[in-house]
């Protein structure tokens, strides 16, 4: 009798968090992408000269600057949304709008931006540690890509 009163708390609070288990869909969900674009991101960075140089001198010196926001993608780690700057048909700059609130991602979307800037489309690499949220990642920005040629 000892024995059994512990085995039964101590089961029962083993199997609270299969109770509480709620599994994903399967597939993220994905709104629709933006087209609206503007030409105003030199008008916010303007006003803070860091903001400049950290996006590029093609951004501030070119009047074909837009912005094109690209679609939310509704990850199991939380919504993933990415807004491009481009120059003509460079990318010249890539933010995160949205992210999951994640260390893995925190440390990843440098990483994505990189190599977006580099490759010029959505054709990069998967993010070792961050899977999920480079696939929401590749495929807002792809979403963007399109919605910025079309």
């Amino acid at each position: 009798m000892k024995r059994a009163i512990p085995v039964l708390v101590l089961s029962v609070a083993g199997l609270i968090p299969v109770w509480r288990y709620e599994p994903s869909l399967g597939t993220p969900t994905t709104e629709a992408a933006s087209p609206a674009t503007t030409s105003t991101p030199s008008a916010e960075s303007g006003s803070a000269e860091s903001g400049s140089s950290d996006s590029g001198s093609s951004d501030s010196g070119s009047d074909a600057g837009t912005v094109v926001k690209g679609s939310t993608v509704n990850t199991d780690k939380g919504p993933v949304q990415v807004q491009v700057t481009f120059a003509g048909d460079r990318i010249t700059a890539v933010e995160m709008l949205q992210q999951p609130n994640h260390p893995q991602t925190t440390a990843a979307v440098p990483q994505l931006v990189a190599e977006t800037l580099e490759a010029q489309s959505a054709d990069v690499d998967t993010v070792s540690g961050a899977t999920i949220t480079s696939d929401g990642y590749k495929e807002s920005l792809q979403a963007a890509i399109d919605a910025k040629g079309a």
